[in-house]
């Protein structure tokens, strides 16, 4: 059962079932544990859904050669956004207390009301419930996804460059 052997359906399936076990564990921490997403968290789990929807395609293709890159391209983009939402929230979390932004509206007023080149500049710019920190197992949130992302970025390449489809 070495993951370096997997075949690259298997490791991109095996991707896709990781990515929706980690929007099922994102779910259950609002819903159980009360722990509201802040609008970079949306933006994470969006990067999740990309990368879990170019595994699944490439698991069920599974192409061979070149083609592959286009289905791990697509899983990388998530996984860029993803570490670049994840750094920018573990920054935004650093900061002292009087450099934190004020709170901000919350996404869904954001998407009704603004054009989206600005809700992004808006929800990048930071807000006050972004910097909260919620540790999950002694690290805060934005730390697992990227450590996630980094994680899954890899099993991309390494499903792309296999032999075997």
């Amino acid at each position: 059962m070495n993951p370096f052997r997997w075949s690259y359906r298997a490791l991109s399936l095996a991707g896709f079932v990781l990515c929706v076990a980690l929007l099922g564990y994102a779910l259950y921490a609002e819903h159980v544990l009360g722990m509201i997403p802040c609008p970079l968290c949306i933006f994470q789990r969006i990067a999740f859904m990309v990368m879990a929807v170019f595994f699944l395609l490439g698991g069920l293709h599974a192409p061979t050669g070149g083609a592959r890159w286009i289905y791990t391209g697509g899983a990388l983009l998530g996984a860029l956004g993803g570490i670049a939402t994840a750094g920018r929230h573990l920054w935004l979390q650093t900061l002292p207390a009087d450099q934190i932004p004020a709170c901000g509206p919350n996404l869904g007023y954001m998407m009704d009301t603004f054009p989206f080149a600005k809700v992004l500049k808006l929800v990048f710019t930071g807000s006050g419930e972004c910097a909260k920190i919620e540790p999950v197992f002694g690290l805060p949130m934005p730390a697992w996804t990227l450590l996630w992302y980094l994680l899954l970025a890899f099993a991309a390449i390494v499903a792309a460059t296999r032999k075997r489809a």
